[in-house]
């Protein structure tokens, strides 16, 4: 169970953090939201009811990488890896993770944390629980925009890759600290200076 005073330590670092991330990358959101209006038909930010905390429902920015209405047609599915539906800046943005940035702004929110699981939308968390009798564990903390899975697991596109995936997010809903997290957001920033797939 996680004590008052991480509560507010981790909330500390997520509003901290949050800020000066944004003030900082402003110019580079700006730069993102420019080359999407450009190249593409549609909002330049998507945003998507997902499941958090105590599952309470809230809506998740990201940047637009996929065409305007992608799933038209489809209802939800999985988002594969090297996703057709994706844009010529979204596959970019996808492969950096610069997507997920806008996430900040649900840190800042309260809706979400820096660390946590990450959220799923209300169908495949009715599917989860059904098949993953511990996936409702992840509800106990807020959701992240990395978490330790996100460093110990590979993009997940199957129940089977889920059912492991939750086990790191088990693992860290059980052991989550200050180290912990540290160590997750140093691991995030190594693979988004990287080049290649992001983790996030």
């Amino acid at each position: 169970m996680i004590n008052v005073t991480q509560k507010v330590t981790n909330r500390l670092v997520d509003l901290l953090v949050s800020c000066i991330v944004l003030i900082i990358l402003s110019p580079l959101f700006f730069m993102i939201a420019l080359a999407i209006k450009i190249t593409s038909r549609g909002g330049v930010i998507y945003t998507q009811k997902r499941v958090g905390f105590e599952e309470n429902t809230f809506q998740m920015y990201k940047f637009r990488s996929m065409i305007s209405d992608a799933e038209k047609g489809l209802g939800p599915v999985w988002a594969a890896e090297n996703d057709p539906r994706a844009t010529s800046v979204g596959s970019i943005l996808r492969n950096s993770g610069l997507d997920e940035l806008p996430q900040l702004v649900n840190v800042l929110k309260g809706e979400m944390s820096l660390v946590g699981p990450r959220p799923e939308r209300p169908y495949f968390v009715q599917k989860f629980k059904k098949d993953i009798p511990s996936y409702k564990k992840i509800f106990n903390i807020k959701p992240g925009i990395t978490g330790w899975a996100q460093i110990n697991w590979k993009y997940d596109d199957s129940l089977k890759g889920v059912i492991e995936k939750t086990k790191y997010d088990i693992y860290y809903v059980e052991n989550m600290s200050l180290k912990l997290d540290l160590k997750i957001l140093y691991s995030t920033l190594i693979s988004l200076l990287k080049p290649g797939k992001s983790i996030i």
